[in-house]
């Protein structure tokens, strides 16, 4: 009985979060978070709301934004999934989304937000704050038994995809990894991270082709650009790095490297 009632409440909450929109057209729908119930404060945990927003969106016939608006928005470890019907869909960002501030509620997760099987996503705009000082310090202490830590975002067996003048700040593990994909943009991110902090490579790629990095300042304690097996028509242009060590081909999760990689790097001129 408990869960027949919380299932017809999560029923009832879309509907709410989809009929009070922020704006509503004939070519495209937005979602706003804050009607789905997700709170700017910072300290409410808005996880549900971020999954109701993303469920109706992608229930959508029509091309959809999730609008974030300015405030910190609290999160634990969300995955937005494919396939959807919606033909396109947009994250515009214009707050804040922070990490429990217990690293160990993100520790034991492989990913903190997580795209997955989906295409024709674009994240614009907006700050990751991973909040990974606190997991850095126990790896680094002796005698620590720490968690592994969670990538911040991870782009998973998905194509057409657009990251746009993003800031990721102090990321448990990578900031951001592009895994089994096709056809993916990032341009215009920042990723800072303390130049001891472990793991923290900026952006990794692996198993995907057709990845464009550019314009975009990667300040980390591990690599800047990490390249793992099967990676093909990758570009990087106008990319800073520093702190961190540079661009580097490697093998990822303990897979030998087995496939040439295709890399045209063009260097920053600043």
């Amino acid at each position: 009985m408990d869960k027949f009632f919380s299932t017809l409440l999560y029923a009832f909450l879309l509907v709410l979060c989809t009929n009070n929109l922020l704006h509503s057209s004939a070519t495209s729908t937005i979602y706003n978070v804050l009607r789905c119930g997700a709170k700017g404060n910072g300290i409410t945990d808005s996880t549900q709301a971020f999954a109701k927003a993303w469920a109706a969106a992608c229930a959508s016939n029509e091309s959809a934004t999730i609008y974030v608006p300015k405030g910190r928005y609290l999160l634990g470890s969300v995955a937005f999934r494919g396939e959807c019907k919606s033909p396109s869909i947009t994250f515009l960002i214009n707050g804040t989304l922070v990490a429990p501030t217990d690293y160990r509620v993100l520790g034991q997760a492989n990913n903190w937000l997580s795209f997955e099987g989906v295409s024709h996503v674009s994240i614009i705009g907006g700050a990751l704050d991973a909040k990974g000082t606190s997991l850095w310090a126990c790896k680094t202490a002796a005698g620590s038994n720490c968690p592994n830590g969670a990538t911040t975002l991870s782009i998973t067996k998905s194509n057409n995809i657009r990251i746009n003048g993003l800031l990721s700040l102090n990321s448990q593990m990578y900031h951001i990894v592009i895994n089994r994909c096709q056809d993916v943009l990032v341009e215009g991110a920042k990723i800072i991270a303390a130049g001891d902090s472990p793991n923290t490579d900026g952006i990794h790629v692996q198993q995907s082709r057709n990845v464009i990095i550019k314009s975009s300042s990667i300040k980390t304690g591990d690599d800047c650009i990490s390249i793992g097996p099967g990676t093909n028509n990758l570009w990087i242009e106008r990319v800073t790095c520093g702190p961190g060590h540079g661009i580097s081909q490697q093998a990822f999760y303990g897979t030998k490297m087995s496939q040439h990689t295709d890399l045209i790097l063009i260097p920053s001129t600043n």
